[in-house]
């Protein structure tokens, strides 16, 4: 499976803004974007200028690619299953991303980043109402229950990240965790203004009517 593996560092400065792609790291002052924010490269601090049009657009769509680890036929998939959806194309768009299984594992506080909550699932690790599910594009839907297997829920890095997740605190209205049972709970479908991406997605839907 095609995937990024370069340094997700680089892509948050690239969009000048958080991706929160690292997990704890993205909350430390050793954040890279904290210490260079300005692009990568030789000659970085002198290419970020105004965007405005199609480069403002463009940005938009892959800031919120890059949030989810997408690669581009798989965003533009999404996107036209958005439009073919009830409702205003570009809210379909985000409510689907956030319903992905990958995005779902990780906001319960199984994996400290996407990408460890994606690992988690391909590795088989996850249950979803007591199937293993090996798949992160799954999407979840209202009364679904997530859990760990057993033997993983023990390993020190889901531990950490469990202990990070429950001392931040603040889950999504329409996610539940017991802390007893270590098991999530999707509690309904997720709605526009559950969402705080620092994304506008209506630069999105402009930026594909002109393809």
């Amino acid at each position: 499976m095609a995937r990024y593996t370069g340094a997700v560092c680089r892509l948050c400065r690239k969009e000048g803004t958080k991706l929160f792609l690292k997990g704890e790291r993205c909350f430390k002052d050793s954040c890279a974007i904290e210490k260079r924010n300005f692009p990568p490269g030789q000659h970085g601090t002198a290419r970020r200028g105004k965007v405005v049009g199609y480069g403002l657009q463009l940005r938009e769509k892959q800031k919120l690619k890059r949030m989810f680890g997408l690669l581009e036929l798989q965003f533009k998939n999404y996107f036209a299953k958005a439009e073919k959806m009830k409702g205003v194309t570009g809210e379909n768009l985000l409510l689907l991303l956030e319903r992905r299984l990958d995005n779902i594992v990780h906001r319960l506080g199984f994996g400290s980043s996407m990408s460890n909550a994606r690992q988690a699932i391909l590795h088989g690790h996850i249950r979803v109402n007591g199937k293993k599910v090996d798949i992160p594009s799954y999407l979840v839907t209202g009364g679904d229950s997530i859990t760990l297997d057993e033997k993983y829920l023990k390993n020190v890095h889901v531990q950490n990240a469990l202990e990070s997740a429950r001392g931040k605190g603040g889950l999504l209205p329409w996610l539940e965790m017991n802390w007893e049972t270590m098991s999530g709970k999707v509690l309904a479908m997720p709605k526009r203004e559950d969402i705080k991406y620092p994304v506008s997605e209506h630069l999105i839907v402009e930026l594909y009517s002109k393809v």
